[in-house]
């Protein structure tokens, strides 16, 4: 099962677009800190990683501000080629 749930800041949010299909789509970077329990330790993560939101959830998250916090859902995929992942926004809901 491929499915991410991760509570990020929004940090960089791009222009709205329409794919080939005329969906809308939108590229944002995400920015998560937590502290884990790892190995009997406790870890600090962070992470910046792309994301992108396609249909409604594009549309919504056009609306945001940069810097707000937010829990995202939604799976882990690579574009084409590509050696990294992104996360597809599916939803997102105050955290």
């Amino acid at each position: 099962m491929n499915q991410t749930r991760l509570t990020a800041r929004i940090v960089e949010i791009g222009a709205l677009r329409l794919t080939p299909a005329g969906v809308p789509a939108l590229d944002t970077r995400l920015e998560h800190e937590s502290e884990v329990e790892e190995g009997g330790g406790r870890r600090q993560v962070k992470a910046l990683l792309k994301a992108v939101a396609l249909g409604a959830a594009a549309e919504r998250l056009g609306r945001q501000s940069v810097g707000t916090q937010w829990l995202f859902t939604g799976f882990l995929a690579s574009p084409r080629n590509a050696k990294y992942v992104v996360l597809h926004i599916q939803d997102f809901q105050q955290d």
